[in-house]
């Protein structure tokens, strides 16, 4: 009796897991302001760009990331998709950044909602979203590119 019990206890606990992202869809869809000529990014100009490794937009424009919170399950995708490494690895590299005095990370947004407003707010803003969210008027999708 009591190995059914586990036995059944293993496959509820695998059937309520959540089914990773796949390839064509990841979780989150990054975006920009509309007025930005780029339409496609790697997944390492997005790394960069996100770690204030790249300053400026092909047009000229600085670039300006927006984070969501280290809570926020979309910024867990991201930054393993991404960065391919935790949210708190992320978060030790700036610390680092900030205790040397060679930067500072971007600014953390608290829902899709404001990131949005952040980038539609900013001609250089780039952001990431949930994939279910509607952007609207002045902000573009773009498409993320395998290294």
């Amino acid at each position: 009796m009591m190995k059914r019990i586990t036995v059944f206890s293993v496959v509820v606990a695998l059937m309520t897991i959540a089914v990773p992202a796949t390839a064509d869809d990841p979780g989150f869809k990054v975006v920009v302001n509309a007025s930005n000529p780029t339409t496609s990014i790697s997944t390492e100009q997005l790394a960069r760009c996100f770690m204030k490794q790249t300053n400026t937009w092909i047009s000229g424009e600085t670039v300006v990331a927006v984070d969501q919170t280290a809570t926020s399950p979309v910024r867990i995708e991201f930054s393993t998709a991404i960065h391919e490494r935790d949210v708190n690895a992320i978060k030790s590299y700036w610390q680092r950044q900030i205790f040397s005095g060679q930067g500072v990370p971007p600014p953390e947004k608290a829902s899709d909602d404001e990131v949005l407003a952040f980038v539609r707010a900013n001609p250089g803003g780039i952001g990431y979203v949930s994939s279910g969210a509607q952007v609207g008027a002045g902000i573009k999708v773009l498409e993320v590119t395998v290294r």
